[in-house]
């Protein structure tokens, strides 16, 4: 249907895929750990986002301008780079136990979700895993090319989203003893913002 084939196999492989760790993974385990359940659920629907946006282009062919222009890869990437190490460094030097309080309960979630969204969409190299990863899975005669990778996609998606969730609400329930604790919340933010920062470096050097 709409061209997909093998579509377990597919659904096999985004599993298994979104189970390796990743700057993904990463992004979510330390905002849930710092910041706690709501903040890392908010997180992962923001890169969920993100993940949708890089399908819309993969499906309509905007992805492969990425492939085609070193010039609009790089700068894509730098700018990707540069806003996680702002977040990162904004975390570090970041809330005290009063704050983090107010963060969790009253911070509007959209925030976080821009953040995450943002996030991931400034990375070039998910923009390349989709045009990479989804035509593997159209049937290259297919009329509806532009349904099948979205379906796909959003399929992906929804995999990731379900994995976000379980990582959230994980790290949160275990780092909330922790957070409770003034000493334990400062070296989570610095953990947290250590991780953002080295996960914006690691991008800005990765070719």
């Amino acid at each position: 249907m709409f061209g997909i084939q093998h579509f377990e196999a597919f659904v096999l492989a985004s599993i298994l895929l979104n189970l390796v760790p990743g700057p993904d993974t990463f992004y979510i385990l330390g905002r849930s750990l710092a910041q706690g359940r709501r903040v890392g659920i908010a997180s992962a629907l923001g890169i969920s986002g993100g993940a949708v946006c890089h399908t819309l282009a993969a499906a309509v062919g905007l992805s492969a301008v990425l492939t085609a222009s070193p010039i609009v890869f790089t700068a894509i990437k730098l700018i990707g780079a540069a806003y996680l190490v702002y977040l990162g460094i904004k975390i570090f030097y970041g809330a005290s136990r009063v704050e983090q309080s107010d963060i969790q309960h009253h911070a509007s979630m959209r925030k976080v979700f821009g953040q995450g969204l943002l996030t991931n969409a400034l990375n070039p190299k998910v923009a390349l895993f989709f045009m990479a990863f989804l035509p593997q899975f159209i049937a290259p005669d297919s009329s509806a090319h532009f349904i099948g990778f979205l379906l796909l996609g959003l399929t992906f998606v929804l995999t990731s989203t379900i994995w976000g969730f379980c990582l959230a609400y994980a790290s949160a329930t275990i780092s909330r003893t922790l957070r409770d604790n003034p000493r334990y919340l400062m070296y989570l933010n610095r953990f947290t913002g250590t991780l953002l920062v080295g996960l914006g470096v690691r991008l800005a050097l990765d070719r």
